[in-house]
């Protein structure tokens, strides 16, 4: 029976295939056949390592300590040497020299950037220069271990493909001289330097645009004729935007959401991994969350409580979240003042302030436990947003008088229903979006999930209230239809996604066809993905076309989330290409050779 040295979750240094490295690596299993351990590096790369690779902590330590005394100790020649100097020059100020030298010294030295690539094992010539590169500056500070190094992989060690990383960046693993020596060299801010959105002049105009938008969009679906040529703000303005019993209601309803985020049900599970390598945990209860808030809403109908007050203050309810993003907004850019360098969201850290608050510099804001982003993202907009349409469908049978909502209120309703409950039950999936892994929480985040989720998302519903929409029984079918086979390939899309990205080793996916990349990544060019390179947003689409074509064809307000939608998305193609491009390059090139239309299959 095999010894067996180290137990599943121990954290060890090993070493990096082909050189003297070491890194911190956290024990997942041992194979008693094999007699290897896999381990799993701080950025998610798994392999496999021999006992003789792996040292404990101490053990690495206690080596490391020796070899620097061993390098400060000095030879009777040299302490000669230095007793013979001029009494003009201080011991003092020689040691200062000689420690600043030191520094700078380390830093050229131990600051090794090394970018795992997994290759198959039968191409490991390709690796020979790069693996003496690594072993010169490796030597440096490793002066001795266990064995000699090999300049090849094979034979000795296990590649396994990469954990995907959806941030956008190549996986590097930095070997930092604060690691061996302890805040030696103090670490440096890295500045955003692509801007997005039109840059710092672009973002003041959304800042302003966006806000205004949503306000007039509300404006004209509650006139008689939501004709944009009969746009008029004089008799809306009347009427006060603002209502302390309103706010307080939104504040409330926060409040409501976040207890219910914070009761311990559901599972609890990690995210992916950040820049320093670690991980954090979240609570997955949003479809619980859902429930009990349904479980809320019915008890309110049961005591009669009037719904349809969400209607009649319509525009105080959005005045209210608007001042909430912006207050929240205001604290989380006051609080990353204080973030460090691990805790800064790629795109937010730029040093122009508006810019900043716009994009937000944190990358995930926590109160101990309670992630503000995560919660934000899908508890309280999402949740309202279906309160909302519910409010207004009770709005429509009580200004109309209905016994039964319209059916284009219930296609609405229903369409929408499903497609929150799917974002809700899949809520662990959202982990690896790019809001979550990229994009910091600041005002764009804060005030898209807070304000212009519920109150633009249901436009249609809001629309319906004061609009009357005739649709035949051709058109009721026609449009589920359409719903169906939209929320099907947006379904099939994101799965298929997730999945290969959890484990691009799954026999269940190796039907896949695949190119592989530098990175150790493959792009699957086959299935839902081989069809277009966004098969997730042609989903998304076709649903949001099903939502605007139940109301009608008789003003275009109902078509504000499809116009939208459609802006958002070729954004984010455009974002997704270019950061493709320069991460994957000519694999890339032969990727988009293969799958020629990124969202609509023959038209773009």
């Amino acid at each position: 029976m095999p010894t067996v040295r180290f137990q599943a979750g121990d954290t060890v240094m090993g070493r990096w295939p082909g050189s003297n490295l070491y890194y911190e690596v956290k024990v997942l299993s041992f194979d008693a056949k094999t007699l290897l351990y896999t381990v799993i590096y701080k950025d998610g790369t798994e392999l496999e390592l021999r006992d003789a690779d792996i040292k404990s902590l101490a053990g690495f330590k206690q080596g490391l300590a020796r070899s620097r005394s061993r390098s400060r100790s000095r030879s009777p020649a040299r302490t000669r040497r230095s007793r013979s100097r001029s009494p003009a020059r201080t011991s003092r100020r020689s040691s200062s020299r000689t420690t600043e030298v030191r520094k700078e010294k380390l830093k050229e030295v131990l600051e090794v950037r090394l970018t795992p690539v997994a290759i198959p094992l039968e191409n490991n010539s390709s690796n020979k220069h790069e693996t003496k590169e690594e072993n010169d500056a490796a030597n440096k500070v490793n002066e001795k271990t266990e064995e000699e190094s090999e300049n090849q992989v094979g034979g000795r060690y296990n590649l396994r493909r990469r954990k995907d990383q959806s941030d956008g960046r190549p996986v590097e693993l930095v070997k930092k001289v604060e690691e061996i020596l302890p805040h030696a060299i103090p670490q440096e801010t890295r500045k955003t330097t692509e801007l997005e959105f039109g840059g710092r002049i672009g973002v003041v105009f959304w800042l302003l645009f966006l806000p205004v938008v949503v306000l007039a969009m509300l404006i004209l679906c509650a006139q008689t004729d939501a004709s944009l040529l009969n746009f008029s703000l004089s008799p809306p303005l009347l009427e006060p935007l603002w209502d302390w019993q309103v706010f307080g209601i939104v504040v409330l309803w926060l409040l409501f959401q976040a207890v219910l985020s914070l009761l311990p049900i559901g599972k609890v599970v990690e995210g992916m991994p950040l820049k320093n390598g670690k991980t954090l945990k979240y609570r997955i209860n949003g479809f619980s969350a859902l429930i009990i808030s349904a479980l809320a809403v019915g008890g309110a109908v049961y005591y009669e409580v009037d719904l349809s007050y969400v209607h009649a203050h319509f525009l105080q309810f959005y005045t209210s979240a608007l001042l909430v993003s912006i207050l929240l907004s205001i604290y989380l850019f006051i609080r990353s003042r204080c973030a460090s360098e691990d805790e800064r969201a790629p795109a937010g850290n730029s040093g122009h302030v508006v810019y900043d608050f716009f994009m937000g510099r944190e990358l995930n804001p926590r109160i101990k436990s309670f992630d503000i982003k995560f919660f934000c993202e899908m508890r309280p907009g999402l949740i309202g947003w279906l309160v909302i349409n519910f409010a207004m469908l009770l709005a429509e049978m009580k200004h109309k008088n209905l016994d039964t909502p319209s059916p284009a209120m219930l296609l609405v309703n229903g369409f929408q229903l499903l497609w929150v409950a799917d974002g809700l039950w899949h809520e662990e999936k959202l982990l690896t979006m790019m809001d979550i892994v990229h994009d910091g929480f600041g005002f764009m985040l804060a005030f898209g999930d807070l304000a212009w989720v519920p109150f633009t998302f249901t436009c249609q519903a809001y629309y319906l209230v004061s609009h009357t929409s005739d649709l035949s029984v051709f058109w009721i079918v026609a449009i589920i239809i359409m719903n169906v086979v939209g929320y099907y390939i947006f379904r099939q899309a994101n799965s298929q996604k997730f999945a290969f990205r959890r484990n691009p080793s799954d026999p269940a996916l190796s039907y896949l066809k695949t190119i592989p990349t530098a990175t150790g990544k493959n792009l699957i060019v086959s299935g839902l993905w081989g069809f277009v390179r966004h098969p997730n947003y042609l989903g998304d689409l076709i649903m949001a076309l099903a939502w605007s074509l139940s109301c009608g064809f008789s003003h275009v307000i109902p078509y504000f989330y499809l116009i939208y939608l459609v802006v958002l998305l070729v954004h984010r193609d455009a974002r997704d290409e270019h950061q493709c491009r320069k991460k994957y390059g000519s694999a890339w090139e032969e990727y988009c050779k293969v799958v020629r239309y990124r969202i609509l299959p023959g038209i773009y």
